[in-house]
């Protein structure tokens, strides 16, 4: 069975000739835009929407659909979460890039490895993502998603390997 990422929003329409503005996540500007198609998931199933083309517009995209041409054929649209079959995205990530339902679960282990907790979330504060983390000790932490204090991830494994420094988890 096909798995499917949300990789956007309709928000709303642009003109009156059938774009939409698309909202995406942050910092994904270039694989947005390099899409040909995503689909709109109705009831239990996908439909594709071939795009035609889009363009970047301030913090949106500005996006026209293949046969949609008007705003009445956008208006159905208009809420409407954009998706693509995971494989696309695994084919784009770089080595050291993961999908964010990948890391929620993991164990954390410091250099050392005594485990230090586990990934309960992952959030961005337009520096870096964020590891949020529940230590042994029961409280929640951030963690920056950085080299320097991430040194490893293993999937596979399912653990994280950080380097534990002084206040990091306090």
């Amino acid at each position: 069975m096909t798995k499917y990422i949300s990789v956007g929003k309709i928000l709303n329409f642009h003109g009156i000739k059938g774009e939409a503005k698309v909202g995406f996540t942050k910092n994904q500007e270039e694989f947005f835009l390099s899409l040909d198609c995503v689909y709109v998931k109705s009831e239990n199933d996908y439909k594709p929407l071939k795009i035609e083309k889009s363009r970047l517009n301030k913090n949106v995209a500005l996006v026209k659909f293949e046969g949609i041409n008007s705003i009445n054929e956008l208006m159905d649209l208009k809420g409407a979460f954009l998706y693509i079959e995971e494989n696309t995205i695994r084919e784009a990530l770089d080595e050291d890039e993961f999908l964010i339902d990948e890391l929620v679960g993991l164990e954390i282990f410091d250099e050392n490895g005594k485990k230090q907790g586990f990934v309960i979330g992952v959030s961005n504060n337009g520096a870096s993502d964020l590891l949020s983390v529940k230590t042994n000790s029961k409280k929640i932490v951030l963690i920056p998603f950085v080299k320097a204090i991430v040194t490893d991830v293993f999937i596979k494994e399912r653990k994280i390997i950080i380097n534990n420094i002084e206040g990091l988890l306090e």
